[in-house]
This record gives C-alpha cells, sequence and structure tokens, in this order.
C-alpha cells in the first residue's frame, strides 16, 4: 500500500537504501514506444549522489537495467520493470540510528506504524527510492515530447533566503545544467553554491524552492472536482522526500492582488483562446488551458545533519544523537530530476485519460 502512483500509466517503486537494489515497475506504458536503457540514464546520472561537491559523497554509478516489457528496443504493452543496484553500501554508518531516532526524519513514525524499520540508510523513506520514479519519469518525458510536443523542466529558484529572478517561459536545459545547484540564473547560482559550501562546512543543511514547467500542454487535461491536475501534481510533488509545500501559479502571493489584477484576460491568438496573463499557471477548474504550466515546490533542510541533537531511543529514554554517513546538505539539485519526474508522471497520466474519455489528445 502506499508504494503506486498513476492511473492509466500507474508505477509501483520497491527497494530500501542499502538493499540490494532499487527500481520500478511501469504499467500502462503505450506499446512500440523505441524505449532503452539510453533513454533513462541521463536523468538518473543528474539525480544520483556524489555529482559535485555540495551534494552527498556516496559513490554510485546508477546504473539502470531494463528487465522486462521490451522486445527489440521497442516497448510491449506489458509491465515494463527496471532495475538499479545499490553498490556503496555502509550500513554500519548508521548502527546508531538502529536504537536511536533521528529527529524530523521518518525513523520514529515507521516504528510507531510498524513495529519495524530499516534503519540503515533510512530504507524506504531515503531519497534513493526516487530512482524508480526518476526512471519512470524519463519514459513518460518520452512519451509527453513525442506524442504530445510536451517539454518538462524544473530549476532551483530559492535557497534559504537568496532567491532568483526566474521567468518561467525563458529559462532551458542548458541554462539550468550550467552549473552544479541547477539554477539558471549564474550570478544567483553562484551566491547559492557559496552558502551551501558554508553550511556543509557546519555540519548542517538549508532547504529551498524549486520552480516546474511543463510548455505545450495542450487544453483540456485534467479531471473535475477530485482529480483536479493542480490537485495531483500536489500530491505527486508532496510525496517527495522532504517537500513541505506546493503552490501554482501565482500561488500564495495572489493574496495580495484584487481579482482585477489576478484574473487572466482570455484573447484570440492565432484562432486559438489564450490568455494575455497566467496567474492560474496554466490550470483552470482543474483543467490545463492551455498555457504554461508553472508551479513551486518547497524542499525543507536535509533532516540529518552532523551536529549533536537532542533524541529520543527506541527503549524510550532521553539520548543525544551525532548522525553519521553521507548526506546532502541540501537536496534541491538532486530533487530538480525527482520533481520533472513526478511532473511528467502526473501529465502522461491524465493524457491518457483524456485521450480515453475524450479520444483526442
Amino acid at each position: 500500500m502506499g508504494n503506486s502512483f498513476g492511473e492509466l500509466f500507474r508505477i509501483t517503486t520497491w527497494g530500501e537504501s542499502h538493499g540490494a537494489g532499487v527500481g520500478v515497475v511501469i504499467d500502462g506504458c503505450p506499446p512500440r514506444l523505441a524505449l532503452s536503457e539510453k533513454d533513462i540514464q541521463p536523468d538518473l546520472d543528474r539525480r544520483r549522489p556524489g555529482q559535485s561537491r555540495i551534494t552527498t559523497q556516496r559513490k554510485e554509478a546508477d546504473r539502470v537495467q531494463i528487465v522486462s516489457g521490451t522486445f527489440k528496443g521497442k516497448t510491449l504493452g506489458t509491465p515494463i520493470s527496471m532495475l538499479v543496484a545499490n553498490a556503496d553500501q555502509r550500513p554500519e554508518a548508521y548502527t546508531e540510528m538502529e536504537t536511536k531516532y533521528r529527529p524530523s526524519h521518518a525513523d520514529y513514525t515507521y516504528d510507531a506504524k510498524f513495529g519495524i524499520r530499516a534503519w540503515p540508510g533510512g530504507g524506504r523513506t531515503s531519497a534513493r527510492e526516487t530512482i524508480g520514479r526518476v526512471a519512470a519519469g524519463a519514459v513518460a518525458k518520452k512519451i509527453l515530447q513525442q506524442e504530445f510536443g510536451v517539454a518538462v523542466l524544473a530549476c532551483v529558484q530559492q535557497v534559504q533566503k537568496i532567491v532568483a529572478e526566474i521567468n518561467p517561459d525563458k529559462f532551458s536545459l542548458k541554462q539550468v545544467e550550467a552549473n552544479i545547484i541547477r539554477c539558471p540564473d549564474k550570478a544567483t547560482a553562484e551566491k547559492m553554491i557559496r552558502l551551501i559550501e558554508r553550511v556543509r562546512k557546519a555540519g548542517d543543511s538549508v532547504g529551498g524552492v524549486l520552480l516546474c514547467v511543463a510548455r505545450g500542454v495542450p487544453t483540456g487535461w485534467g479531471e473535475p472536482v477530485f482529480d483536479r491536475l493542480e490537485a495531483d501534481l500536489a500530491k505527486a510533488m508532496l510525496s517527495l522526500p522532504a517537500s513541505k509545500g506546493f503552490e501554482i501559479g501565482s500561488g500564495f502571493g495572489g493574496i495580495a492582488l484584487k481579482g482585477s489584477e489576478h484574473n487572466d484576460p482570455f484573447r484570440m491568438r492565432g484562432g486559438k483562446v489564450r490568455t494575455t496573463s497566467n496567474s492560474s499557471g496554466g490550470v483552470q477548474g482543474g483543467i490545463t488551458n492551455g498555457e504554461t504550466i508553472h508551479f513551486r515546490t518547497v524542499f525543507k533542510p536535509t533532516a540529518t545533519i552532523l551536529q549533536v541533537q537532542d533524541t529520543v531511543s527506541a527503549e524510550g529514554k532521553n539520548v543525544k544523537l551525532k548522525a553519521r554517513g553521507r548526506h546532502d546538505p541540501c537536496v534541491l539539485p538532486r530533487a530538480v530530476p525527482m520533481v520533472e519526474a513526478m511532473t511528467a508522471l502526473v501529465l502522461v497520466d491524465h493524457a491518457l485519460r483524456h485521450r480515453a474519455q475524450c479520444g483526442a489528445s
């Protein structure tokens, strides 16, 4: 329970942080899609640990293997299973966590719910679980691009109090990948990197905000009431490790505007109904309106820090804990492909649902 996501395009992730491996099963992928490991690996490389001095130094190649669902380089329409083996396992670095709960982590809540937990690396609560999401998201992104002309792209917009001014319609993948923090504003990126390096040396962590856009989304995706597109996007984002907030379009900033300022006026352009502004973030009434979808997701500071903290043991005693192991001082750079993946999974699912219901793309 709770390990699957999606309706027509459905994924189930599996595996623990320090187990033999992690992976995903995709059910509902259309047949005859050209697919190989080369389509998946680039996004996993963006997510993998050890890629820069401001990420965890765990050494994992994260090489993906497609073990079912394809034949002669094309999808069969049957379940696709993908596997990534864990190589750099060091469970001995977590022995103290066997009996002590890390503050603001899921150690206590998993114990309270199940009465057992995989304490090395956090088990299923580790961000390593997101390998399966990113692998499945790469498949979803390919379907969206090839069949619908939709592109999904995320970037770091804010680290603690350092904020970049980013136009959702203007930034590119090349700009995002030009620096290790994945912020398309070069000057702001340098400030963010310096802050994270200072925090890392102090054994602490920081959080921030990711901006994500989906360009080229046609009108009509999304369902009324409970399956509104923004509701599914919110669930997808808040299911990610360390995420704590979601806002689409004007979001919380919209409360400073009057209705006359916030409304998106309609105008015919190129024979199509378009809006002259985009406070709605590309979604109205839970259904896409043909404009760029743009939203922001908040990520808290990494829970595991290399400082002494007060906590409680599994025996119910007040104790001290200084975590060891390898951890991100800021999750944001590696969360970029995770946010893109979950966005693509929501969009491809709604695209297929729309096609099934309305017979149109």
